[in-house]
């Protein structure tokens, strides 16, 4: 994806959208040739199990699938989807919903239906898309000036090809604005639920992540960047040699100068190639990675927080909050609660958790 992406030249058409009103919760999915069938599908599970769940008083989604391939739309996987023409989906819409998927390259190169979208969008409540469906959108010029994300492995194409645009890696989905744009493939299920809670409350937007069997509702500060400091292990022999040594000795304070001397290079230059290589500084590298360390052990451990602090280099509790807090935009204990799932003793005991001292 990253290479047809740098390839393309074609010019975003600059458009951009109104405030709209809805008398009905009207979704339109725009589908085509080669989309992914989960990002289609797994947005329509939620708000379809919500349509089930609400009560005979609530406002229901309405669903519709749209495209120029209709009726019937092969995805990525094989999977055909039937839809309906592109025209049907005139009128206001309250969601407009755009997947991302393996043919995106085609997608972005059809000024048909880049323009169709941003027309669409000028009548939508508000604007939702997933994984590299973002790329649809920033291409119509609708992200513009905004705050977006798309799969981490995209992410930097994605800041290059549209600089307007504020790319980050790093939630699961953002919301700016009428425009919510979420990460790779199943966050596209979380940024539903958000939708589903704005619309009728947390209480149902649990309820369905509940009957769908799902372990948690995970909120858009939830990051991405575990997958993306797998990325970054630097291809330059030195670099490598020093993260390796940082991922060896996170409990230690790892000063610039030292992590240079193992790199065998003078602090500035290292710090230069560093970036170059890993695209963020040294330091910005060392305090993600002692986060992943920290949700690492804070899912799979019963340590006191102030142990894991310990054992992830921080030399203050306090600094470990504010540390993680700017990252992950939740508490170490709130983070523990909704994601710790097993630990050495077995399955974790909820009601414990929930009343044991954050210490």
């Amino acid at each position: 994806m990253a290479e047809y992406v740098n390839n393309l030249s074609l010019q975003p058409v600059g458009l951009s959208i109104q405030a709209v009103t809805v008398s009905e919760r009207r979704v339109v999915v725009v589908v085509y040739a080669g989309a992914m069938a989960l990002d289609i599908t797994g947005p329509m599970e939620v708000f379809d199990t919500a349509n089930r769940l609400l009560a005979p008083s609530g406002l229901p989604y309405r669903i519709d699938l749209v495209s120029a391939d209709a009726p019937l739309v092969r995805t990525s996987s094989g999977v055909v989807v039937e839809a309906l023409p592109l025209e049907t989906g005139q009128g206001a819409i309250d969601t407009l919903l755009v997947p991302g998927g393996w043919s995106l390259d085609n997608a972005l190169r059809d000024r048909a239906l880049v323009s169709w979208i941003g027309r669409a969008a000028a009548r939508s409540r508000r604007v939702a898309s997933v994984c590299g469906g973002s790329f649809l959108l920033a291409e119509a010029g609708l992200l513009n000036g905004r705050r977006a994300t798309t799969h981490w492995a995209y992410s930097a194409a994605m800041a290059c090809r549209y600089p307007e645009v504020t790319v980050d890696a790093e939630p699961i989905f953002v919301w700016d604005g009428p425009f919510v744009t979420s990460a790779g493939v199943s966050t596209g299920i979380d940024m539903a639920l958000a939708l589903v809670e704005a619309d009728h409350g947390a209480a149902l937007a649990l309820e369905t992540a509940r009957f769908l069997v799902l372990f948690l509702k995970r909120h858009g500060g939830q990051s991405q960047f575990s997958a993306v400091l797998d990325a970054q292990l630097a291809d330059h022999p030195p670099i490598r040699t020093a993260q390796e040594w940082i991922l060896e000795n996170l409990h230690n304070p790892l000063p610039v100068a030292e992590i240079a001397r193992r790199a065998n290079m003078s602090v500035r230059n290292f710090a230069r190639v560093f970036r170059r290589e890993v695209g963020t500084t040294p330091g910005q590298y060392v305090e993600r990675t002692r986060i992943a360390r920290a949700r690492e052990l804070l899912e799979t451990t019963d340590l006191a927080i102030s142990q894991v602090a310990s054992r992830c280099g921080f030399t203050a509790t306090e600094t470990f909050f504010r540390s993680f807090g700017r990252t992950l935009g939740l508490t170490p204990k709130e983070y523990r609660h909704r994601f710790q799932v097993i630990s050495p003793s077995g399955l974790i005991d909820r009601h414990h958790e929930t009343n044991r001292s954050p210490a």
